[in-house]
C-alpha cells in the first residue's frame, strides 16, 4: 500500500510542477520562482513521508491539532521540512501553534498577531508569518482591506518575535476567470505596497493559489501555491 501510494503522489507531484513549469513559460517567469506546498489536512502521515519522498519540504495543515498529533508521528523522518499553519487561528490555541509551526500564514487580525508575539517571545523563538487579505466573497476570514493590513504591518515592525514574510489570499471558488484574477490582482497590489513601505528581503512571500486556480495565480505573481487535491486526491473533511 506505502508503494503503491508514494508511486500516485510522485506522479501527482511530477504533473503539478509540469503545470507550474508552463504558467511560469506563459508570464515570463523563472521557473524556481514559486514554491509548492503540499497542503496534507485530512491525509495521513503515511501521505507526508510520500510526498517528502517526491521532493516536497514545505506543508500546510488547517488545524492545530491534527498537524500535532500527524507531525509528531513524523519527528525526525522529514529533516529540512516546513509546516505552515493555514487555517484561521483562535487566540487560545496560539502558544500550541507558536510550537509546532514555522509559519503561520493565516495573521486576520492585530488581536491574533499580538498574541503569537507573545507565545512567541515566551518560547524564545522567532516565528515567520504571513498576512491574510480578505479578497473572495465566499472567504470570511483575513483583513478587509489593505489599509487595516498594512495598520497591522507597521506594528509587527516593533515585534522583536514575529518576522513577517509576506501576504496570503483565497480566491472565490468559481469558474469565473475574472473574478479569480481580480482576487489574485488585489492580493499582488496589496503586497506591492507592502514591499514599499516595509522593504525586507525577507518579505518575499506571495501566497496565493489552491489546486483549481494556482495556474491563474502563478500568472498573477504567486510565488507560493498551496496544492492538496492535485497531490493527494479528494479527502473526507471530518
Amino acid at each position: 500500500m506505502r508503494g503503491a501510494l508514494g508511486a500516485g503522489v510522485s506522479e501527482s507531484v511530477a504533473a503539478v510542477r509540469e503545470r507550474m513549469l508552463a504558467a511560469c513559460a506563459r508570464a515570463g517567469r523563472a521557473e524556481d520562482s514559486v514554491r509548492l506546498l503540499a497542503v496534507t489536512k485530512f491525509n495521513p502521515a503515511d501521505a507526508v513521508a510520500a510526498a517528502y519522498a517526491a521532493g516536497l519540504r514545505v506543508f500546510g495543515e488547517n488545524r492545530v491539532q491534527e498537524a500535532e498529533a500527524k507531525f509528531s508521528s513524523l519527528s525526525g523522518s522529514v529533516p529540512g521540512s516546513e509546516l505552515h499553519l493555514l487555517g484561521h487561528l483562535q487566540s487560545n490555541k496560539a502558544k500550541k501553534a507558536v510550537a509546532i509551526f514555522d509559519c503561520v500564514q493565516s495573521v486576520d487580525s492585530e488581536g491574533i498577531l499580538a498574541e503569537l508575539a507573545r507565545r512567541a517571545e515566551e518560547a524564545g523563538k522567532v516565528l515567520d508569518v504571513l498576512f491574510e487579505l480578505h479578497t473572495g466573497e465566499e472567504s470570511k476570514s483575513g483583513f478587509p482591506d489593505a489599509d487595516s493590513l498594512l495598520r497591522a504591518l507597521e506594528r509587527a515592525a516593533d515585534m522583536a518575535f514575529v518576522r513577517p514574510r509576506g501576504l496570503m489570499t483565497m480566491a472565490p471558488y468559481t469558474d469565473d476567470e475574472a473574478r479569480i484574477r481580480a482576487s489574485f490582482r488585489a492580493c499582488a497590489a496589496a503586497f506591492s505596497a507592502a514591499s514599499s513601505r516595509f522593504p525586507s528581503p525577507g518579505f518575499d512571500t506571495l501566497s496565493m493559489g489552491m489546486t483549481n486556480d494556482f495556474e491563474l495565480a502563478i500568472e498573477e505573481g504567486s510565488t507560493m501555491i498551496r496544492v492538496g487535491t492535485a497531490i493527494f486526491g479528494n479527502r473526507a473533511s471530518a
